[in-house]
């Protein structure tokens, strides 16, 4: 699991150092892709796998679902971590999140994402705000 949050500065190069307890998960790379939010998801390769799965299911395609997998798949990159547990995060990717020089590293369990550091904090006090409203909203089996 991804779990926790990491404040962490881009270098010159783009290079983002990732947390040491998330290198394990990631010997075999990571695939980057532009979330819905404003941020950069990320995922092991078999995490990757389950999402593309989900998104390429059926013959014929419903026009918001084509859209969608364009979206994500266009924007997705696979990589590999380097010899000091950094990836080099892609121009594009770090443009369309407004990642500069510093960025937040968030755990979501099954991947994680990558966050301008005041826009992250924007987003931490909404689903602080809501967390209780959303839980109560979801029904139990």
């Amino acid at each position: 699991m991804f779990l926790g949050e990491y404040e962490y500065r881009v270098d010159a190069k783009g290079r983002l150092p990732l947390p040491t307890r998330f290198r394990e998960q990631l010997k075999t790379g990571l695939v980057l892709a532009s979330g819905p939010e404003k941020c950069i998801v990320a995922y092991p390769p078999a995490e990757w796998q389950k999402v593309a799965g989900e998104l390429t299911g059926g013959v014929v395609l419903a026009s918001k679902l084509r859209r969608l997998r364009r979206a994500l798949f266009s924007s997705a990159m696979d990589l590999e971590l380097d010899a000091q547990g950094r990836i080099a995060l892609p121009h594009l990717l770090r443009e369309s999140a407004d990642i500069r020089d510093e960025a937040v590293i968030v755990g979501v369990n099954d991947y994680f994402e990558i966050w301008n550091k005041e826009d992250w904090r924007v987003e931490k006090e909404a689903s602080t705000r809501q967390v209780w409203q959303i839980i109560e909203s979801i029904e139990r089996h």
